[in-house]
């Protein structure tokens, strides 16, 4: 997998994190999945198109979930799952702003789909030309995971590979 490409993401997800929790958060695992990704509990998904493509699922156990709706809402919040499901698109939403930033910065262009509830129990897996990863983020309020896959899109790779980049 290219960091160049995964990077921002990670970057992105340690600051929103860090900042929105108000605690630190570390990378505590980092795994290539050769079989699908099974989500944890409420998970928001974000689709990438064009010089880059792939996706992002945001994935947080409920009990996680609901700890970050109240450091997001500055309180006590009812439990509802609509509100943990709000929860984790925002966050995804915050991390993914991020991350385009700094992809944009190098000159990559694309689109983002707004994040959606992520229903089914597995995520994506790998292929010939795209691997998935899966990251684990540990915070003083649970575990937070990204199940990334991207790649460049054959344009793109074309391009990448003409350069002696790949």
């Amino acid at each position: 997998m290219k960091m160049e490409l995964i990077q921002p993401f990670i970057n992105a997800a340690d600051a929103v994190l860090a900042q929105t929790l108000q605690s630190p958060a570390t990378v505590a695992d980092v795994n290539m999945e050769e079989n699908a990704y099974r989500r944890k509990g409420v998970a928001a998904e974000v689709g990438i198109n064009g010089d880059i493509e792939g996706r992002v699922i945001f994935d947080l156990d409920p009990a996680t979930a609901m700890k970050v709706a109240e450091h997001l809402a500055g309180g006590a919040v009812d439990g509802s799952e609509e509100m943990t499901a709000e929860t984790v698109c925002e966050l995804a939403n915050m991390v993914i702003g991020n991350a385009v930033s700094s992809l944009n910065d190098q000159g990559f262009q694309f689109k983002i789909t707004p994040p959606e509830l992520h229903s089914v129990d597995s995520g994506y897996t790998g292929s010939v030309d795209s691997e998935a990863l899966v990251l684990e983020f540990r915070t003083l309020s649970g575990s937070l995971f990204m199940n990334i896959v991207m790649r460049y899109n054959r344009r793109r790779r074309a391009d990448h590979v003409s350069s002696g980049a790949d």
